[in-house]
């Protein structure tokens, strides 16, 4: 199934009168579906006051299809594309955001989460099948070394286990966790809070151009659109809603990060956040959550990320200390070992004195401990094999 072309006309229409995640648009949308809301928009019929007066002002100057077929004109000259709801490659989870309520918000991008009314696409891979498993890696432009080395991993091993990445392009965890991913070969997306043709940061310019090439970018904003401030509070809703789950990696005390993992949470999604230095003021966005969201879970690694998105039986294996050859030992044969001397030797009938064993057991036990290089054997007795010490140098 396609959209058709009045459709698709409506829907740029809609996008472009009143800021994406407008409530009041995407309820009449779904009763009366997009050429007909457009219809009653521009006739003055906007169910809420607000929204009458954005979309007078937005039609003042500019009328509202034609502005819709200049958008999507230049979609087709920039080799990008149109998706909606009404085609088979649309990002079907993103509907959870008109269940999203955040509770005790006033901000207009706190508010405003329904669903977006069409994507504008750059890059090969199908929409759906990229979002089909993916998961969001996000946090500070201002990362610290430690995070953007923790995004990186993030990015490529998710990538190399065939996740796709999803982040906004920024600075710091975004940059690392796309990076990491195009290092494996993977896929990954980046969500942009402006239009394809011109993403930002500039800086980036060589890292989109990538993603581009192997990946995707995608926007809700037409081509052209400039990459407004709020807007990337607006954007960040997607960047939930579409994917699995969300990794917060580092972020501030007030962080547009932590507001996309909040809402990850607020759609019953996976969040989850890596644990920094408790010295690091890019540790407290992602420390506040784990403390105020039961729902958030920590993680320290890929194979945890995938545990919590992953089918059933996608475990990560427990995190152990390194078996030393001590630990294998019986009860009786590690109290053998801890009665010899840390220095000299012992007589056999010494050693079964301080162990608290009989005689013919602690015979036994120290012909194992010999056997596992453990314990020498010498003229006067029995005496701890020499190790090196932590240090580098030698003890007894």
């Amino acid at each position: 199934m396609t959209a058709t072309e009045d459709v698709r006309l409506a829907r740029v229409a809609l996008t472009w009168l009143a800021e994406p995640g407008t409530r009041a648009v995407h309820a009449l949308v779904k009763e009366v579906g997009p050429v007909a809301a457009l219809d009653r928009l521009l006739d003055g019929g906007a169910p809420d006051r607000a929204l009458r007066a954005a979309v007078a002002a937005r039609s003042a100057g500019e009328d509202a299809r034609a502005v819709a077929e200049q958008a999507l004109a230049r979609t087709e000259r920039l080799g990008a594309r149109l998706v909606t709801p009404e085609d088979d490659d649309w990002p079907t989870r993103v509907a959870d955001l008109s269940k999203l309520r955040l509770s005790g918000v006033t901000r207009r991008v706190d508010v405003e989460t329904a669903p977006p009314l069409c994507f504008w696409v750059r890059g090969g891979w199908p929409l759906a099948q990229a979002f089909d498993r993916s998961v969001a890696v996000v946090g500070a432009r201002a990362a610290t070394p430690y995070g953007t080395h923790v995004a990186t991993e993030l990015g490529y091993g998710l990538g190399d286990r065939g996740w796709t990445v999803v982040s906004g392009g920024a600075f710091g965890i975004d940059s690392a966790a796309h990076r990491g991913a195009l290092t494996a070969g993977g896929l990954t997306v980046a969500v942009l809070a402006c239009g394809v043709d011109r993403p930002y940061p500039m800086g980036n310019t060589a890292l989109f151009d990538r993603i581009a090439e192997t990946g995707l970018l995608m926007s809700e904003w037409m081509p052209g659109a400039e990459p407004l401030r709020p807007r990337f509070l607006i954007r960040n809703r997607v960047i939930a809603a579409a994917t699995l789950g969300t990794v917060l990696v580092e972020a501030a005390a007030r962080s547009g990060a932590t507001q996309t993992l909040n809402r990850a949470l607020g759609m019953v999604r996976r969040g989850m956040v890596v644990p920094g230095p408790v010295t690091s003021a890019m540790s407290v966005g992602g420390h506040e959550v784990l403390r105020a969201e039961s729902g958030a879970r920590l993680v320290t690694g890929v194979a945890q990320v995938v545990e919590e998105v992953g089918r059933i039986g996608e475990l990560a294996p427990p995190v152990r200390a390194p078996e030393r050859l001590r630990d294998r030992l019986d009860d009786e044969a590690t109290q053998v070992l801890e009665a010899l001397p840390r220095r000299g030797s012992l007589a056999l009938e010494s050693v079964a004195s301080r162990a608290g064993v009989e005689l013919r057991t602690a015979m036994r036990k120290l012909s194992l401990l010999e056997e596992l290089a453990l314990v020498v054997r010498r003229d006067e007795g029995y005496a701890l094999v020499r190790s090196p010490a932590p240090d580098g140098g030698r003890r007894a």
